[in-house]
């Protein structure tokens, strides 16, 4: 995909120059670009010139000076402007893997490209990490990235990506250990595959490499009803016992919330997640809910009588009632905590980043409320779309009733805000 623009942001440069959704970018002081690397890179400059081709077709070249460091304010329509490196795996446990037709496009699209994971936070495998992208990292000092381990044993991991370049993982990354390239650790266990002994070793080849390591999360493997074998098993409540027990172990190893779910054990308090560096895969996002709920004062009483409902996944439900239990103290105001149960994916599917919008119609309809509470995780990023394709809108419509996105899921600022008001 070419240096599509997106959108401005309001009183940029970009603005200024009167750039549009829609136009091209060319390239910035005759240089090409292949990503967002590049434009970040290039536009470090006091004087630029910039080559647009706009959407009508004409090109132009605009000559502009600015700080060193300043913005042009251009969002992009994807954040690699070439062909995006894709996987070469056919790991066991692919959630990918697991989904039926009908979702969106974008859903099925399965990328491996280092650039997304320095940008983006996306888990790269580096099963087809190349000389060329190791040249273009140590010189551009590129980090952190994350990376998908899983195992560090050669002859499993190859058996559990499906592909031969897999059991180079430690080599890579103990590359990454020889020219300081920081990078975060992810492992989906598989009990009976990757666990105990094997998960252990895992864990002791990672701290071989130090600071590098900059954390390691352990989440459960997923497994839907679409699924069509059996080679996996859930995680139960005697594997999550062990794997707490192994990863309380080792330095800046963190176990999913699931984990703790699953053992009927207390979330941990916020010194064990560090700096929260893996929120996207549920480590720490109950324990940063709670704290980020502490910081804000309710009001004693509201204007007016309101009372609402949060639609959550079953994941969330235990600190949502707690939330919801010190809201109900407040005069005039009363709120329920409804889980969603996922008939969609299969029962054993309990995040709301997997909610669809007919299951989330279900939960809610027939509740009497003035409007509902979701986690913005719902929903597909910049946008109102559910992973079904069909948007908030239509969920609008459908069940009658307003809806209230929390924009950020981890904290409960807006929502008190709006209730104060």
């Amino acid at each position: 995909m070419p240096a599509i623009v997106n959108s401005v942001i309001e009183n940029s440069i970009a603005q200024e120059l009167e750039i549009e959704s829609g136009d091209e970018i060319l390239s910035i002081d005759d240089n090409k670009m292949s990503d967002m690397i590049d434009y970040n890179f290039f536009c470090k400059a006091e004087n630029l010139t910039l080559e647009i081709k706009k959407k009508n077709g004409e090109i132009e070249v605009i000559e502009l000076e600015k700080d060193y460091d300043e913005d042009l304010g251009i969002v992009f329509e994807s954040a690699v402007f070439d062909r995006v490196k894709p996987c070469l795996n056919h790991c066991i446990f692919c959630f990918v893997d697991q989904q039926p037709k009908g979702l969106r496009d974008t859903l099925y699209v399965k990328d491996d490209d280092y650039r997304l994971s320095y940008l983006q936070g996306t888990y790269i495998t580096l099963t087809n990490f190349t000389d060329k992208d190791r040249d273009r990292i140590k010189k551009m000092h590129l980090g952190p990235f994350y990376v998908s381990v899983h195992t560090t044993n050669p002859e499993l991991r190859n058996k559990m990506l499906q592909n031969p370049n897999a059991g180079k993982a430690l080599e890579n990354l103990k590359w990454f250990r020889k020219n300081k390239i920081p990078f975060h650790a992810q492992i989906v266990l598989c009990p009976g595959i990757n666990d105990g002994k094997e998960l252990e070793r895992t864990l002791s080849d990672l701290a071989e490499l130090k600071n590098t390591v900059l954390s390691t999360a352990i989440v459960p493997v997923g497994i839907t009803q679409f699924r069509k074998d059996s080679c996996l098993k859930q995680v139960d409540k005697k594997c999550a016992l062990e794997t707490i027990e192994i990863a309380s172990k080792f330095k800046r190893v963190c176990c999913s919330d699931e984990f703790f779910l699953l053992a009927g054990k207390e979330i941990p308090p916020a010194k064990y997640y560090g700096s929260f560096s893996q929120l996207e895969d549920g480590v720490g996002a109950i324990r940063l809910l709670l704290e980020d709920f502490k910081k804000y004062k309710l009001p004693k009483k509201l204007k007016k009588p309101v009372k609402f409902i949060f639609a959550t996944s079953y994941a969330a439900k235990d600190a949502l009632e707690y939330i919801s239990d010190k809201l109900n103290k407040v005069e005039g105001l009363k709120a329920e905590v409804h889980p969603v149960k996922s008939d969609y994916w299969g029962k054993d599917i309990t995040v709301a980043g997997l909610i669809t919008s007919d299951d989330l119609i279900r939960t809610v309809k027939d509740v009497e409320a003035d409007f509902v509470v979701i986690p913005s995780v719902m929903l597909r990023l910049y946008s109102e779309d559910f992973l079904d394709g069909k948007n908030l809108d239509y969920v609008k419509k459908t069940t009658k009733k307003e809806f209230f996105v929390v924009q950020n899921i981890y904290s409960m600022c807006e929502l008190i805000e709006y209730l104060k008001n």
